[in-house]
C-alpha cells in the first residue's frame, strides 16, 4: 500500500473535493502510478486530519471522475487510463491477428444470415403493399395502432398480458428507459438499481441529474432485505433486469420476484423492468411486473433478440398511467419511432418470423456458451444461467484485479469489460469482468478470443512497476 499523503496547500473548496483534486494532480504528474493501492479511508483521514466521512466523499468523487476504482476486500486503486469509463465502444476490426471483441454485448449471429433473409422477404412484400407510402407520413407519438397491437403481442411472449392501449412504441430499449424515467422522475430524485447495473442507466441518470443507489445482490438478483433498507432513501423508482441480468447473468426466481414486488408495493415504488434477454431462457419465471399491475413498467426490446439494426422497443405502462403523457415524453426525444422499422417488426411478430429468429439466436448463443464452458470452465461460476446467454460474469482469481486484467487481456488481443463500468455508488467493485460471446461474427473468432482470455488467466498478473 502506498504511503501517499495529498498536498492540500493552495487549494480551495470543500475538503472532499480538495483531496480529490490533489489525487488527480498526483496521478496526472506521475507521482501515483496506475494500479497503486491507496490508503484506507481511516488511514488517510488520520494523516490529513479530517473525518472518515470526508475521505469517503473524496474517494467517491475521485471514482466519479474515473481516477480510481475499488474492489471488495482488496482496497482502492489508481485506475489504468485505457480502462473504459462510460459505454464501451467497438474494438477496430483489424483482422484475425488483432483484437477479438468480447467487451460489447451484441447478440450472437447465427450462420446463414436468417435476419437478413427475413428482411429481404419483408421488403419485397412491402413494395407491393398499397399502404407503403403511408409509412412515410408522420405517425402518432405512441405509435400506429397496428404497431402497438404487435407490441402487445410481442410482450405476451415474455409472459405479460397488456392491452395495446398501454403500449408505447419506442426507438429501442434505451429510448424506452428514457421515456419511463422522464415520466417517473425529476432532477435530484433517487433511483434504486442493482449494485452492478447496465451502463446505459448510468448515462441516463447523469443526463437527468438523478442519484443512483445500488442495492445488494446475490446469484438470484436483488436481495429483498437490501431493497427494503434502500427504500429509506426516499426513492420512488426501481430499475432492474430480473432475467439474465447485465452484467452478472443472474436470473431472479419467481419466489424472489414475489418478495421484491411485496417490498415495492409496501413502499410505493414504481418498478421499471427491462427484459432485453428473457426469451433466451428455456423457462422463464413470470415477469416481475405481473405481480405489480398498478406500478410495473415493462420494457421488451427487439434488438438483442431479432436484429440490432431494428431500433425498436416496446414500453408497457401500468394500468394507472395515462399513455397520452408517455406519448408526449416519447415524442420529445424522437417525434416518432420510424414507421418502416415498426411495420417490419410488426410483420415479423404477426407472421411468426420473430419466433423463428429468436430460436436461431438462442441456439447460436447456446453453442457459444458451450464453447466458453469448454475453454473457461475452470473459472466460470457454478451453476451457469439456464438456457442460453450472450454474456458471462467472470470472477477473477487472486491476485488479479479487474482493470489491470482488462488492460493485460487487451494487450494479448482480446477485449472484456471490467466491473468498474457497472458499479454503482462509492462502494468498491468486485474483482470481475463481463465476457460477451455474441460480438465475434463467427464461432472460430470467438474461440480465438476465449483462448487468449484463458492464456491471460493462466499467465497471471505482472507485478506493479513501482509503488510510491
Amino acid at each position: 500500500m502506498t504511503i501517499w499523503t495529498p498536498n492540500l496547500r493552495g487549494r480551495e473548496g470543500p475538503l472532499y473535493r480538495v483531496i480529490a483534486d490533489a489525487l488527480g494532480a498526483d496521478i496526472e504528474e506521475g507521482r501515483l502510478a496506475a494500479g497503486t493501492r491507496l490508503p484506507t479511508h481511516r488511514e488517510l483521514a488520520e494523516k490529513v486530519g479530517v473525518t472518515v466521512g470526508t475521505v469517503t466523499r473524496a474517494y467517491a468523487e475521485a471514482e466519479r471522475r474515473g481516477l480510481i476504482g475499488g474492489e471488495v476486500g482488496r482496497g482502492t486503486f489508481v485506475r489504468h487510463r485505457d480502462a473504459p469509463r462510460h459505454l464501451p465502444s467497438p474494438a477496430p476490426d483489424l483482422g484475425d491477428d488483432a483484437l477479438v471483441e468480447l467487451g460489447l454485448n451484441w447478440p450472437a449471429t447465427p450462420p446463414g444470415d436468417p435476419a437478413g433473409t427475413a428482411l429481404r422477404k419483408s421488403l419485397d412484400a412491402l413494395q407491393r403493399s398499397p399502404k407503403l407510402s403511408a409509412l412515410l407520413d408522420y405517425q402518432p407519438h405512441a405509435g400506429h395502432p397496428s404497431h402497438r397491437e404487435a407490441g402487445a403481442q410481442w410482450i405476451q411472449r415474455f409472459g405479460l398480458e397488456v392491452a395495446p392501449s398501454r403500449v408505447v412504441v419506442c426507438s429501442g430499449g434505451q429510448h424506452a428507459m428514457e421515456v419511463a424515467l422522464s415520466a417517473l422522475t425529476r432532477p435530484g430524485d433517487t433511483v434504486l438499481c442493482e449494485s452492478l447495473t447496465y451502463p446505459g442507466l448510468k448515462v441516463l441518470a447523469n443526463r437527468f441529474h438523478l442519484r443512483l443507489h445500488g442495492v445488494a445482490m446475490d446469484e438470484h438478483g436483488l436481495l429483498p432485505d437490501a431493497l427494503e433498507a434502500a427504500c429509506r432513501t426516499g426513492a420512488k423508482v426501481l430499475f432492474c433486469l430480473p432475467n439474465l441480468q447485465n452484467p452478472t447473468g443472474a436470473v431472479m426466481t419467481e419466489e424472489r420476484r414475489r418478495r421484491i414486488a411485496a417490498v415495492a408495493r409496501q413502499h410505493g415504488l414504481s418498478v421499471v423492468e427491462d427484459d432485453a434477454y428473457g426469451l433466451l431462457l428455456d423457462k422463464r419465471p413470470a415477469p416481475l411486473c405481473s405481480f405489480l399491475p398498478e406500478s410495473g413498467w415493462f420494457i421488451a426490446g427487439v434488438s438483442k433478440l431479432l436484429a440490432p439494426g431494428l431500433r425498436l422497443g416496446y414500453l408497457a405502462a401500468p394500468e394507472s398511467t395515462s399513455t397520452e403523457r408517455l406519448a408526449e415524453e416519447a415524442g420529445l426525444a424522437t417525434r416518432m419511432t420510424p414507421a418502416l422499422m415498426a411495420d417490419i417488426t410488426a410483420r415479423w411478430v404477426r407472421e411468426g418470423t420473430a419466433d423463428e429468429l429468436v430460436i436461431r439466436r438462442r441456439r447460436e448463443a447456446q453453442e457459444r456458451m458451450e464453447l466458453a464452458k469448454k475453454l473457461l470452465g475452470d473459472w466460470l461460476p457454478r451453476p451457469l444461467s439456464r438456457g442460453a446467454t450472450y454474456h458471462l460474469w467472470l470472477k477473477l482469481p487472486a491476485p488479479w484485479r479487474a482493470e489491470p486484467f482488462t488492460s493485460h487481456a487487451r494487450r494479448r488481443g482480446v477485449t472484456v469489460t471490467p466491473a468498474e463500468l457497472f458499479n454503482v455508488g462509492p462502494s468498491t467493485a468486485p474483482s470481475a469482468v463481463r465476457v460477451c460471446l455474441g460480438a465475434p461474427r463467427t464461432r472460430a473468432a470467438l474461440e480465438k478470443g476465449l483462448q487468449r482470455l484463458r492464456e491471460t488467466l493462466e499467465g497471471g498478473p505482472e507485478p506493479l512497476a513501482s509503488i510510491v
